[in-house]
């Protein structure tokens, strides 16, 4: 483990005003959204689409890393140049997902337990020579009658803390993905405890496997009312609390926290962490790792049309350049096109 290096590659992840694209979607969640614009689920069609974020000028003004999906580590444009390499070439790190996803729980059906962990450092040692820098891991808490059991908090938390150390051993930094979902009709009190118990659980299990902290991301959830919750907290509330939730349970070296959106619209998860970062200084930078809130509207200008390219591009730039404003507190909605 290279800890200088795991630090610099954290740290600058999460640059002033820099954050994280979330392009690691599986094939089948990858179908879903190309279903939304009338696109079949094709390699090429996945390809061009990532393709055109990667390719738009001036992106790594505002972003730092991309998080592929294996397929994409090493797929070629059409020209033959890998796309990981598009992102090396303007200073971006690639990064990519490695767990095998969420499976329903042995003893707890209605709950899920994150796989991936057979085999994982050999994985790792590859996706580094392939040029990854970081990794993603996602483990998913759901909140409803009875649920979540502290049996499930727990297995995800070490899972996350194994897959953690096994990835810094690798060199690679690890982003330590425990969300707590919004599907439900809980509040935002629940949200709160939920999420509290899950990062304090996780971050004791990172302690118990020696992961060096200075050189790792977490990718919470933000502390939120439930989808179909009748009351639904405002920007503000949302902003406090999750604030107060992270203060509570994430040591100080920590370099950086970028958000997961979880479901919200694209200008909700601006909003949301606009208001955290205009609330004042944290010990950890705060930032985002969008994956729907960055995409949505790029997708649908582009719809399957490569003639569609430029104003795919500026509606891309656009949405990061609305995310880097928030991680320095400077967002408004009037300055939406």
């Amino acid at each position: 483990m290279d800890k200088e290096s795991l630090a610099a590659v954290a740290s600058a992840i999460v640059a002033s005003g820099k954050g994280i694209l979330a392009a690691d979607e599986s094939t089948p969640t990858m179908g879903k959204r190309l279903a939304l614009i009338d696109q079949e689920n094709t390699e090429v069609n996945r390809r061009d689409f990532r393709q055109a974020l990667f390719d738009t000028e001036s992106m790594e003004h505002f972003i730092s890393g991309v998080i592929l999906f294996e397929e994409t580590l090493e797929q070629k444009s059409e020209e033959g140049i890998r796309l990981s390499k598009i992102l090396e070439s303007k200073g971006v790190y690639p990064g990519i997902k490695v767990d095998k996803g969420a499976h329903p729980m042995d003893s707890s059906s209605s709950e899920k337990i994150t796989k991936g962990l057979d085999g994982l450092y050999e994985r790792c040692v590859d996706f580094y020579k392939l040029g990854a820098r970081f990794a993603k891991w996602r483990a998913v808490i759901t909140i409803g009658e009875g649920i979540p059991t502290d049996e499930c908090i727990q297995a995800n938390a070490s899972a996350l803390a194994k897959y953690a150390k096994i990835c810094q051993d690798a060199n690679l930094v690890p982003i330590v993905e425990p969300e707590v979902l919004m599907d439900g009709n809980h509040t935002i009190e629940i949200c709160y405890e939920v999420s509290e118990k899950t990062l304090r659980t996780t971050f004791n299990e990172l302690e118990k496997e020696g992961v060096y902290l200075p050189g790792i991301l977490l990718k919470p959830n933000m502390v939120i009312s439930g989808k179909e919750c009748s009351v639904q907290a405002d920007m503000n509330k949302v902003a406090q609390m999750t604030v107060k939730c992270l203060m509570a349970s994430v040591p100080e070296e920590v370099p950086g926290i970028v958000f997961l959106s979880g479901g919200q619209s694209e200008t909700e998860a601006t909003e949301h962490l606009n208001a955290m970062n205009a609330m004042g200084e944290y010990p950890w930078k705060l930032s985002f790792s969008y994956g729907r809130a960055l995409q949505q509207s790029a997708l649908h200008s582009w719809g399957g049309n490569n003639a569609n390219l430029a104003t795919t591009y500026a509606v891309f730039y656009h949405r990061a350049e609305m995310n880097s404003k928030a991680c320095h507190g400077e967002y408004s909605p009037e300055l939406e096109i």
